[in-house]
């Protein structure tokens, strides 16, 4: 049976990333053995939490698990909102 991995994110922000939920791999992408990475553009409201989020690049059968993945996660509170650049790397390890 294969290990399933789907790696934790880099985010390009100076605010710091206090809660994340880890993306789940997507079963229909296993057939495929699909692996790559996914890039988005996440606004964060100035409480630390998302207020939306957008698909930048990557495959969109990945891009789903990683959007309801970054849904939940939280940033450290700001004075103000930020955008941030969050990547996602997904593989499937046999």
């Amino acid at each position: 049976m294969p290990i399933v991995r789907a790696q934790d994110a880099k985010s390009t922000s100076t605010r710091k990333i206090v809660s994340r939920q880890a993306p789940q791999y997507p079963e229909q992408a296993r057939p495929y053995h699909l692996s790559g990475r996914v890039k988005l553009q996440v606004s964060v409201g100035s409480d630390g939490k998302v207020k939306s989020e957008q698909v930048i690049g990557g495959n969109p059968v990945l891009a789903d698990a990683a959007l309801k993945a970054v849904e939940q996660w939280k940033w450290e509170p700001s004075l103000k909102p930020s955008s941030e650049l969050v990547e996602i790397s997904f593989q499937l390890d046999q």
